[in-house]
């Protein structure tokens, strides 16, 4: 074939190869059938990663403990600290001086991934950030999270704040293991605070089938990255897809992932080779 030819016919067969191919946009994934445990497909999982905001499930998970233990009540209101209400990023615009109802607050963690409701919690539960992260670190050790060390409740920029795909899995279902009630925080459309409202960062809630949770984190470092919950009939999956290089291709990794599961829940052969393109 003549090179002239040769291009011509790549250049029409390369649409196929993007939607086909086996190249996900992304650093590293993992797949779960959560009724089973079943890791259905996984990429780089064990590779530390910075998870950016997703960081926020340890945080409510601490939080959700703290009310079981009778630490705190959900409907107690903590009085917002002035370095919360500063706090850079993503915010439910808290005001340093207000009390909120801890449940507002692990709302806004959940919907609108507040690092200002996620700063206040950890300050009022562990009296300082060092304190807090000492709690989340020994949590995470419980939990068997290998290559995770956490540095702050928020999950923004710090050296050495990593977590992994594997590790991310493992915080989630003990997560739901401990505290079922928190898939209605997660599940949230909107929340509205003082008047504002703003609309769940997981932009796959109520566009794809069965999804109803869980969270999303960006940071410049740690890319795009989003942990999603689905059921359809008896399935229920995980999927968790790191450093993605723009929410477009988060949603289609998460989106690919899930669809792959759904058909083949207890086939990790099959449903790895539906992710990858091989049928």
């Amino acid at each position: 074939m003549k090179p002239f030819a040769l291009l011509l016919l790549l250049l029409i067969l390369a649409p196929a190869f993007s939607a086909h191919g086996a190249g996900l946009k992304l650093k590293a994934a993992i797949l779960c059938n959560l009724a089973t445990g079943k890791v259905l497909f996984e990429r780089n999982a064990d590779t530390p990663l910075p998870p950016a905001s997703l960081t926020k499930l340890m945080t409510m998970f601490l939080a959700l403990d703290a009310v079981r233990a009778k630490k705190v009540s959900l409907n107690q209101k903590i009085r917002i600290p002035e370095i919360a209400a500063k706090t850079g990023g993503s915010a439910m615009r808290l005001a340093a001086g207000e009390q909120v109802p801890l449940v507002r607050l692990l709302a806004g963690m959940a919907v609108a991934s507040g690092n200002d409701a996620a700063t206040a919690v950890a300050l009022h539960l562990g009296g300082t950030f060092a304190g807090f992260a000492k709690q989340m670190n020994a949590k995470a050790r419980q939990l068997g999270m290998k290559n995770t060390h956490f540095k702050n409740p928020t999950g923004l920029p710090a050296v050495g704040h990593k977590s992994s795909a594997r590790d991310l899995m493992l915080l989630c279902r003990a997560y739901f293991r401990s505290h079922p009630e928190a898939a209605r925080f997660h599940s949230m459309g909107f929340f509205m605070h003082k008047g504002a409202v703003a609309k769940n960062t997981n932009s796959l809630l109520g566009r794809v089938e069965g999804v109803n949770g869980l969270k999303t984190g960006w940071t410049v470092a740690s890319g795009y990255n989003l942990i999603v919950t689905a059921k359809r009939g008896k399935t229920r999956l995980l999927a968790i897809v790191l450093g993605c290089p723009s929410k477009e291709a988060r949603d289609n990794a998460a989106i690919r992932l899930l669809e792959a599961g759904f058909r083949y829940p207890s086939e990790p052969a099959r449903a790895r080779a539906m992710v990858e393109g091989r049928q």
